[in-house]
């Protein structure tokens, strides 16, 4: 297949030398053409060398051979990548002041753009109205991802990451309609998600609490939210890159709990109404059983403190003995067990316990799982089979979980 990479002039540029590598790995013909504004992140040199074909940014280039629209007129599918907030605009108004420009008003084949900014450009509504219209026009949008952007910001705008945009393309190619399949696939879904983990008073200054960051359910509800559900998430203690990222998210609804207690009290009067509900939380299986009004000074307990700790309410257990008919109900289980065997043995008998449709084995550990960007996942569905390991970010973690709720409830 003949296929154009157009990249404009975002940092996220180098991230598309890994899509040109993928794209000719793949045995497509692959000719990139840059904007000036992108030679600045990633020059001629490393295009023409991973693409094994000669760059230009220019109409005035190859005019014997009316370059300026004969790329556009061979090309089978056109990616832009990244998709900046003034070519989004630029190519919504069908300006063509540069090859890339002429390539795409040149072409009939389809266009794939996979948009990269700050969330504020992202939000703005010149850039939700250019976006709309190339929607409008057939043109495929895959992303932007919520998480960190440059200069510290976190939210949505990150560009998809290359495997993402290389696997969208090659669907494309193949003649699937990847837009069908996943981005509106939870349209009119009601979600529920729980995320990070809640905190036990000791006293007014000290707690019991766990290492979530509540990175991964955020990308859980950030995934839903992406697919079209409404989503609304009970949100313990996280990470403060994770709060702003599930801030700045305009179809997901936050509610705030500390305590196991409060959690749970919030999961019981918003489930109800929740199609789906993952219970992605740490929730503290322990509490003091007498919480100190006052700080527990070290001169009071003579070189040691003694706690008595008393179970917390089972959150989880509660949630699917009330649920209602047609709910679908996902837990998650931390394990540090090594075996892979015996792991997946415990995972089933929790399932079982609990009574979910699917349980989340989260393999944890000193350095795996909590606080980190990368996860495992084993699905367990209410058989037992395990309906999917996958390892990967926590944001590919979750699309396979929601593919695999999707498949649990036949839609």
């Amino acid at each position: 297949m003949f296929v154009l990479v157009g990249v404009t002039g975002g940092i996220a540029a180098y991230k598309t030398v890994h899509l040109v590598r993928a794209l000719v790995l793949d045995g497509h013909e692959v000719h990139v053409i840059p904007t000036e504004d992108a030679l600045r992140f990633v020059g001629r040199p490393t295009w023409e060398a991973i693409s094994r074909h000669p760059v230009t940014t220019s109409v005035h280039d190859d005019v014997a051979q009316v370059r300026h629209v004969a790329l556009g007129q061979q090309a089978d599918l056109i990616v832009v990548a990244p998709a900046t907030a003034n070519f989004l605009a630029k190519f919504a108004a069908g300006l063509a002041d540069d090859l890339l420009g002429t390539s795409l008003l040149a072409t009939t084949a389809p266009v794939v753009v996979a948009p990269a900014m700050h969330t504020e450009m992202w939000r703005h509504p010149a850039t939700t109205q250019n976006v709309e219209v190339l929607r409008a026009r057939g043109v495929h949008v895959i992303g932007p991802d919520s998480g960190a952007l440059t200069g510290g910001d976190v939210g949505p705008g990150r560009m998809s990451e290359p495997d993402a945009i290389h696997a969208y393309v090659a669907g494309l190619l193949a003649g699937e309609d990847p837009e069908g399949t996943r981005a509106k696939s939870l349209d009119g879904v009601r979600v529920l998600v729980t995320a990070g983990g809640t905190r036990e008073p000791i006293d007014p200054v000290r707690y019991i609490g766990n290492r979530s960051s509540g990175k991964q359910g955020i990308a859980v509800a950030t995934a839903a939210a992406d697919r079209g559900a409404e989503v609304t998430v009970v949100l313990a203690h996280v990470d403060s890159d994770v709060l702003r990222e599930a801030s700045a998210h305009r179809s997901i609804t936050l509610e705030r709990a500390g305590t196991a207690a409060e959690l749970g009290d919030a999961v019981a009067r918003l489930a109800p109404s929740a199609d789906v509900i993952v219970m992605a939380a740490a929730v503290a299986d322990y509490r003091v059983e007498d919480a100190s009004e006052t700080k527990i000074s070290k001169d009071s307990t003579d070189g040691a403190l003694h706690l008595t700790l008393v179970e917390t309410a089972d959150v989880l257990a509660a949630t699917t003995a009330a649920r209602r008919t047609g709910q679908t109900i996902v837990g998650f289980a931390a394990e540090t067990e090594p075996d892979p065997d015996i792991r997946i043995e415990r995972a089933r008998r929790k399932r079982e316990r609990k009574g979910v449709d699917i349980l989340a084995l989260n393999e944890v550990g000193w350095t795996k799982g909590f606080e980190s960007t990368d996860n495992t996942l084993s699905l367990i569905g209410a058989d037992g089979a395990v309906l999917a390991t996958v390892s990967g970010t926590k944001r590919e973690t979750a699309e396979a979980l929601w593919d695999a709720v999707l498949a649990v409830r036949g839609t």
